[in-house]
């Protein structure tokens, strides 16, 4: 298998916009080549199969899709209220928002998952990962609410995140005076997070 760092994670982000764009009955091999405009042959040299590639861009999308550390550092100075909890999820919706195709290969291997069982199980395991750090993060940072509040406020997030990024005018108009995604995740976060 081929070691070149940079080529790999090259490939990666290829491997990314593909599944996006095409969804996965079109992230082949043969398409990652050409998206990353590699010659064909180059991602089979880099991966062992289809599971790794998924496997190496559910990696790769965490890191995409993270908080950047100043900015996190920044916002944790504030009181730990309700107004913070609101501006992480700001953040949150403007990072979905902004690496919109990293999102969308994120929900296609949510249903990727469901048909190839080896990625079902690594899949279920990161996701999983995240909502614990999620409610971790929640407790040691003092943060209203306990666990529940947290996997409810990401239900709330998720469904409002996959509604922003595939159906925009599902939500337009829906509760009149209230924009989206800014006001919805207002609404969102003063319907789940406690006050104090």
């Amino acid at each position: 298998m081929a070691s070149n760092p940079e080529r790999r994670a090259a490939l990666v982000d290829a491997g990314i916009e593909v599944l996006s764009r095409e969804g996965a009955r079109g992230l082949t091999f043969r398409a990652v080549d050409a998206e990353a405009g590699v010659p064909v042959g180059t991602a089979s040299n880099y991966f062992t199969g289809r599971d790794d590639l998924l496997r190496q861009m559910d990696a790769r999308l965490h890191v995409r899709l993270a908080p950047d550390p100043s900015v996190l550092a920044e916002l944790m100075t504030r009181p730990k209220d309700r107004a913070l909890v609101t501006a992480l999820m700001h953040d949150l919706m403007a990072r979905a928002t902004r690496d919109r195709t990293g999102y969308l290969a994120l929900l296609e291997m949510r249903l990727e998952a469901t048909r190839r069982p080896g990625l079902r199980e690594s899949y279920t395991e990161s996701v999983r990962g995240d909502l614990d750090y999620g409610m971790r993060f929640h407790r040691d940072a003092g943060l209203p609410g306990g666990d529940e509040t947290v996997v409810v406020l990401y239900l709330a997030m998720l469904g409002l995140i996959l509604e922003h990024l595939t159906l925009p005018g599902v939500l337009d108009g829906a509760l009149p005076g209230v924009g989206v995604p800014e006001g919805m995740v207002e609404r969102v976060v003063g319907a789940v997070v406690p006050e104090g």
